[in-house]
């Protein structure tokens, strides 16, 4: 692997985040130059599409964030359904945003955020799930839980609580939607009353019931790194916490994420999921399965999970380097054949 300067210089990963998606491309252009109207006839074209109206909303929100090209949309058109939802999930993103970098007016921003929710559920067809993904997506910056909608009961026993009363909103709308079991899973990450094990233990139930080409199965790959992350941060990592990839239970986590991926009648198409997955294979020595999620993602990458592995998770030209060079690994002729003394394949559950 290190020795593939070569391959290093020839490769030149693209990061976009609109991935696979064309279409959302073009829109994220427009609003980029703050235009509006091209988000206008997406949205329009995506329709009852709940996955893509989920990726796309979320994806353009956090473009028209650093802008005012939702609010001059609104007021042009202030009784469009999709112009109340992009609103919405504007608010909810810059909320997040000053709530992760401890920004004074967080509280106001919240309370903003939490009106401009209201008004989207109230503006949209009843069976659109975006509108409560949005006020679902809010609930990590409650740290104080002063809604009290964001701390209910769980469905299960052994489960923690949490917003369950939104994510059954979603769930009711648009069976395991892929953002909103995410949103609750940084839920119980951010929450000062849950713990690490807590966000796990969610994440390993849902794939206890998600089946085979659903994305949900990807979704205990994003605990282990994160558990990875924060021992690193903190300084309680183990010197050989990164072969945590390789041994029990992580293990099974991944053959069961490459085995729902390969398995399933629907493809993940999330160009991040696909990267946590690469990662999570390449880690765990599992060469050939790593280069199948490579070539399905081209020349597609994201900051994270290969940011987390460098000496400087800051450092954007680390995270490129190390996502070439796990490809560049995965990808040689040398790595076509399993490799002797590396992790065995647990039978299927």
């Amino acid at each position: 692997m290190r020795g593939d300067s070569g391959q290093l210089r020839e490769f030149t990963p693209i990061y976009h985040p609109a991935g696979f998606d064309a279409e959302l491309r073009s829109a994220l252009e427009d609003v980029q130059a703050r235009r509006w109207r091209a988000t206008r006839e997406l949205l329009a074209h995506t329709g009852a599409d709940w996955t893509l109206r989920t990726s796309r909303t979320q994806v353009l929100a956090a473009a028209a964030a650093r802008s005012d090209v939702i609010e001059a949309w609104l007021a042009e058109e202030p009784r469009s359904p999709d112009a109340l939802l992009m609103q919405a999930r504007v608010s909810v993103e810059r909320t997040l945003q000053a709530h992760r970098g401890g920004h004074p007016g967080t509280a106001a921003l919240l309370q903003e955020a939490q009106h401009a929710c209201d008004l989207a559920i109230k503006g949209a067809p009843s069976a659109d799930p975006v509108p409560w993904i949005a006020l679902l997506a809010l609930a990590q910056a409650d740290t104080r839980l002063e809604y009290p909608w964001n701390w209910r009961a769980p469905w299960e026993p052994m489960l923690p609580a949490g917003p369950w009363g939104l994510l059954r909103a979603v769930h009711e709308r648009d069976w395991g939607n892929r953002e909103a079991y995410h949103r609750m899973h940084q839920f119980l990450y951010a929450c000062p009353h849950t713990s690490n094990a807590d966000a796990l233990g969610f994440a390993q139930w849902v794939t206890s019931w998600a089946p085979e080409g659903s994305p949900l199965r990807i979704l205990p790959l994003y605990s282990w790194v994160e558990n990875y992350r924060r021992h690193r941060e903190e300084g309680t990592a183990d010197p050989l916490l990164h072969r945590q990839w390789s041994r029990e239970p992580v293990i099974w986590d991944v053959h069961r994420a490459f085995q729902g991926w390969t398995a399933g009648s629907g493809p993940i198409t999330s160009v991040g999921d696909l990267n946590y997955l690469a990662h999570a294979l390449w880690a765990a020595h599992q060469y050939i399965d790593a280069a199948k999620v490579f070539r399905a993602l081209d020349r597609y990458a994201t900051r994270l999970p290969w940011a987390y592995v460098t000496d400087n998770p800051a450092s954007p030209g680390l995270a490129v380097r190390e996502f070439v060079r796990a490809r560049s690994e995965c990808l040689s002729p040398a790595r076509s054949r399993p490799v002797s003394g590396t992790a065995h394949r647990p039978r299927p559950a």
